[in-house]
């Protein structure tokens, strides 16, 4: 068993990039665990931490086990006790102007909406503090509305690795009639995603709740009952069923971290090529040589979780006119798609 302290109410963050090493750890050893040596161990169970800053943190005293300060090479053993006490940093809450281009899909004196490629960081935080999003936003445009930070607020993000559509405020009474628009789930927003195998049922509600993992912190996890995390509705229609893989359209009644990753997880069906929550593995079809080849080659063509935010819709805050966006396809989408189309004819 492995237990972990809860991250301070300043610290929480519904974006996959800033979660924060920077936090009290306590971890129980499992009975079954082999000889591991802990700079090895906490580099597997923490997120965004490297090799050296775990083993200057066992240096510093930082990490100990059983109450005893020990050495890098030190081997974890069943029932130890881990407690992991990093010092914060200085939080950087400056957002440097980056000249960046946005692929811009529609913008008036309200509102932006942004097209995403996978890869971009929408926020800046541990380890990305440059490069991001809201970089970009904040050299193309001055005043826009902030949070309580000092920072440029988004209305909403999605992950690194996942493409598509996003919404941005550019007045305060735009930001505030949009963010109540997401807190009442009144905005409408459909993903595609493809997942592993096919759901018994074409059409579908998940419904569940989605906290951290109690083993990794950098992974959520959908809880069947309210002892732990957050209420999260999903639902999903399976729009093609190419046999070892399923294109899903996904709408989110809720929007919590990860909520579709880890539903399709929670339902059996992971992400395809989604390392994070198991889909980087072949879970479907007999594993032989050139079918393992063809799944190799189909992670490259899309070397990320294959999600992407493909419509957006709302009222506009100002006219509350119904506005709908929506986008194509990415390029790696359509071509592993294709792929499989072929395939799954080949071998009929």
């Amino acid at each position: 068993m492995q237990e972990y302290s809860e991250t301070p109410k300043d610290q929480e963050d519904d974006d996959e990039d800033t979660l924060s090493l920077f936090e009290h750890h306590r971890i129980i050893i499992d009975k079954n665990q082999e000889a591991l040596r802990i700079d090895k161990f906490l580099m597997d169970r923490l997120a965004n931490v490297t090799r050296n800053k775990v083993q200057n943190g066992i240096k510093e005293g930082f990490v100990k086990v059983n109450n005893e300060s020990i050495k890098a090479n030190y081997k974890v053993r069943p029932e130890d006790v881990i407690t992991v006490s990093f010092p914060e940093p200085p939080r950087n809450l400056e957002v440097i102007p980056e000249d960046i281009p946005l692929d811009i899909r529609y913008e008036d004196e309200d509102l932006i909406i942004l097209y995403k490629e996978p890869g971009m960081v929408v926020h800046p935080a541990h380890a990305n503090w440059t490069g991001t999003l809201l970089n970009a936003l904040a050299f193309r445009y001055q005043g826009l509305p902030e949070n309580s930070e000092g920072r440029p607020a988004l209305v909403h993000r999605i992950d690194k690795d996942t493409s598509g559509l996003l919404v941005a405020a550019k007045t305060s009474v735009a930001l505030t009639h949009l963010a109540k628009q997401f807190f009442d789930h009144t905005i409408e927003r459909t993903y595609y995603a493809l997942v592993w195998g096919e759901p018994k049922e074409p059409k579908g509600t998940i419904s569940t709740y989605i906290g951290r993992n109690l083993k990794d912190r950098r992974v959520m996890q959908a809880y069947p009952d309210e002892e732990i995390g957050k209420p999260a509705v999903t639902h999903y229609e399976v729009l093609q069923n190419l046999r070892y893989i399923s294109l899903l359209k996904c709408n989110l009644e809720t929007g919590r971290t990860h909520q579709i990753r880890a539903h399709l997880q929670y339902l059996g069906h992971p992400l395809f090529n989604d390392a994070t929550y198991g889909g980087d593995k072949i879970l479907k079809g007999t594993v032989f040589s050139k079918y393992r080849s063809f799944v190799e080659n189909c992670f490259k063509i899309i070397p990320r979780q294959a999600l992407h935010a493909k419509s957006l819709g709302f009222k506009h805050p100002r006219t509350g006119v119904w506005m709908q966006f929506d986008t194509e396809l990415p390029d790696d989408f359509k071509q592993v798609i294709e792929k499989w189309e072929h395939y799954v004819k080949y071998v009929d």
